[in-house]
């Protein structure tokens, strides 16, 4: 019953989190997190604890393939030397900096560089949320990153707890091999993966089972990948990047259509609920902190927020300068942004449920049975910067991106403006052939040229007179969605017959719709799009 009134709370806390948000233009993550919170207060739910294997086997993967297949593949082969140094080389100094910083403080090395590992990765459902009025480069850079680096701290914090557990030395040689050997397995896992389901999804004659197979897939990559032990993280995102390649060739639009509709639910209602049951945590993790004082803990947490904070702010504005005196080539100046518009991708450092995950999953005791100290102190740094990093970063972040005063991505307009070209222009040579084929007299297929012709170079006024049909004829269809009603409330017609009709106008209405771009803020959700 626990389980079952858990999810009703988490759906219930989602749904008005998020209409809140709406209302007040409140931070949406914040409000999660902060109903979590109150939810964890209750008698109920003070003895939850938020179980690692579920975040890192069931929310994890799903998260990142939805990610992943909504990516750019072109932007992050343009910027991948970008996201390789971020995704690697800066959780790797955050790790050593939070250790340090940790060891100064009277945490021993081995836990406190578990602690770095930790809090080494970004959360790229909190990136995403509050990271869209960014341009197409750099939104692809922090998401890609927010991807791979998860893969990174979770070989490290691998590498770390070994070390606690079977209280061995630290080996930077055998780091640098479980690196390479995961991260090369991952990839190879999830391309595999992705390459063997292509003939399947082209057999597949039901788009219902398309989408059975979409919702699959995360687990196919993921699972063996954990078997195989290399990197789960990287074996999903290799998987999702490759289906992205190759999905407009082998899913059909129907298949398409149902999948993306059910993965925008999903993502966001699993980014959301994540929020949430970090937040129902905080309280257990105040709870159960012995090992030091709480004012102690307090401190220490507020000292590493600021290294978290403060290395990738350092990095940010130290690396990318090193790296422009070695590469001096035209292509790499045309691309170079200046000290103003890096500021965003330095402040988009937000921790959330994964590093709480990972914390989580740090054994109580050592292989010899040893308790394994300040574990529980542990818990509590990383909650306690999870908070910290929202609520300092994520509400300031739009302010810092207005500020960085982006130019128009005249690429993505100069894009669209090909791609239309190019469609009528084929569209128009092969009408003739099409026509004669299927049997289409040719007065239609005049007006077809017309048709086409004019949404390629419309004419003075052509915009304003189709934009006059469109409306006519959304309202024309809100008449026939009334008379559907009608007739379904007079018993004249049943519910399968309404929801038969009801689909051919809902295709309708967004076909409308779509001439005139989606609605504002139509993607205003915490998810990692």
């Amino acid at each position: 019953m626990a389980s079952l009134e858990l999810i009703a709370v988490v759906a219930v806390g989602v749904l008005l989190m998020g209409w809140l948000s709406r209302r007040t233009g409140l931070s949406e993550p914040l409000l999660l997190l902060g109903a979590g919170c109150l939810v964890g207060l209750t008698p109920p739910f003070a003895s939850f604890a938020l179980s690692p294997e579920v975040v890192l086997f069931l929310f994890l993967p799903a998260l990142l393939y939805w990610e992943a297949v909504t990516s750019s593949v072109r932007e992050i082969r343009d910027n991948f030397r970008s996201i390789a140094l971020q995704s690697t080389g800066l959780v790797l100094a955050t790790a050593v900096a939070v250790a340090a910083v940790a060891h100064a403080l009277g945490y021993g090395w081995p836990v406190a560089f578990v602690l770095g590992a930790v809090l080494a990765p970004t959360d790229a459902a909190a990136v995403a949320a509050v990271a869209r009025a960014m341009p197409r480069r750099i939104l692809t850079v922090l998401r890609t990153e927010s991807l791979l680096n998860d893969g990174t701290a979770l070989v490290l914090l691998a590498v770390a707890v070994d070390a606690v557990t079977d209280e061995r030395p630290f080996s930077w040689s055998g780091t640098a091999v479980a690196f390479a050997g995961s991260y090369a397995g991952g990839v190879l896992t999830g391309g595999a993966v992705a390459l063997l389901l292509i003939p399947v999804r082209r057999r597949l004659p039901d788009p219902l089972l398309h989408s059975v197979l979409s919702v699959a897939t995360p687990f196919l990559a993921y699972l063996p990948a954990e078997l195989l032990h290399v990197s789960g993280v990287l074996a999903v995102v290799t998987c999702g990047l490759v289906t992205t390649r190759f999905g407009p060739r082998v899913i059909g639009p129907d298949a398409r259509i149902q999948a993306v509709a059910f993965w925008e639910v999903s993502s966001y209602l699993l980014n959301s609920a994540l929020f949430v049951l970090v937040g129902i945590q905080l309280p257990s993790a105040v709870r159960s902190l012995t090992s030091v004082s709480l004012v102690q803990a307090t401190f220490a947490a507020l000292a590493v927020s600021v290294a978290v904070i403060g290395t990738r702010i350092a990095w940010f504005y130290s690396v990318p300068y090193l790296v422009r005196l070695v590469d001096r080539r035209p292509r790499q100046r045309e691309r170079r942004i200046s000290g103003r518009q890096r500021l965003p991708l330095a402040w988009a450092g937000m921790r959330g449920a994964i590093s709480l995950a990972a914390a989580l999953t740090v054994p109580a005791t050592t292989a010899e049975g040893h308790v394994v100290g300040q574990r529980d102190a542990v818990v509590f740094l990383t909650a306690v910067v999870i908070v910290v990093t929202l609520v300092v970063l994520g509400p300031t972040l739009p302010a810092v991106v207005r500020r960085a005063r982006f130019p128009e991505d005249a690429d993505k307009s100069a894009e669209l403006t090909l791609v239309r070209c190019r469609m009528s222009s084929a569209a128009l040579h092969a009408l003739p052939e099409l026509a004669q084929r299927f049997g289409v007299a040719e007065q239609d297929t005049r007006r077809m040229v017309q048709d086409i012709e004019d949404r390629t170079a419309p004419a003075p006024g052509a915009a304003r007179r189709q934009e006059s049909v469109r409306r006519l004829e959304l309202a024309l269809l809100r008449v026939k969605r009334d008379t559907l009603t009608d007739l379904r409330d007079a018993g004249r017609i049943d519910d399968i017959v309404l929801r038969s009709v009801q689909r051919m106008l809902d295709v309708e209405e967004v076909r409308l719709r779509g001439k005139a771009g989606p609605p504002a803020g139509s993607a205003v959700t915490p998810r990692r799009r």
